[in-house]
């Protein structure tokens, strides 16, 4: 199965709402599970049927159907020792989560400037950072305005489904 198909699967049980899905043929086995809450993982899990040699079990979680950023007030932070004053600060900020799994890119280039910087102002629309995720770069739009207070990922690092990326000072 090509991997364009298998994201076509994907798509599909997303849409149909099934919880679960198993295809089995004489190479592989792909299990597609899907959770019942609100917010949804999907986990691809292939697994060879009978190989001379060990080959590892690729595990993939799919995007959400979401196709926008989720901003949310960032939780308090359950840090204790030398940050503690900067801990209870940052409960007044927007978190700007990843809304899918991929690659996080500052810029659209390695010899580009970042799309945004700490202290630069935001609005609805602006593309803050691109997400890559199987060769398909997501351009990620910021939801909320305000001010950029702290960039929380590394260049080039992987990143989670909801994982926090950004932190946004909307006064």
């Amino acid at each position: 199965m090509k991997l364009n198909e298998i994201q076509e699967l994907i798509k599909f049980v997303s849409k149909s709402g099934a919880t679960c899905v198993e295809i089995e043929q004489p190479d592989f086995k792909i299990t597609i599970k899907t959770e019942s809450k609100v917010k949804t993982k999907k986990e691809v899990v292939a697994v060879p049927a009978v190989q001379p040699a060990p080959v590892p079990v690729a595990q993939v979680q799919a995007p959400a159907p979401a196709p926008a950023p989720i901003a949310a007030p960032a939780p308090a932070p359950a840090e204790n020792g030398a940050k503690g004053g900067a801990a209870e600060d940052e409960s007044n900020y927007i978190t700007i989560n990843a809304p899918m799994v991929g690659t996080f890119y500052r810029s659209s280039g390695p010899d580009k400037d970042a799309f945004i910087n700490v202290g630069d102002d935001v609005k609805p629309g602006k593309v803050l950072c691109i997400v890559e995720a199987m060769k398909l770069f997501n351009e990620i739009e910021s939801e909320v305005s305000g001010k950029i207070v702290k960039v929380l990922v590394d260049d080039a690092t992987p990143v989670e489904y909801d994982q926090p990326l950004f932190l946004v000072d909307p006064a």
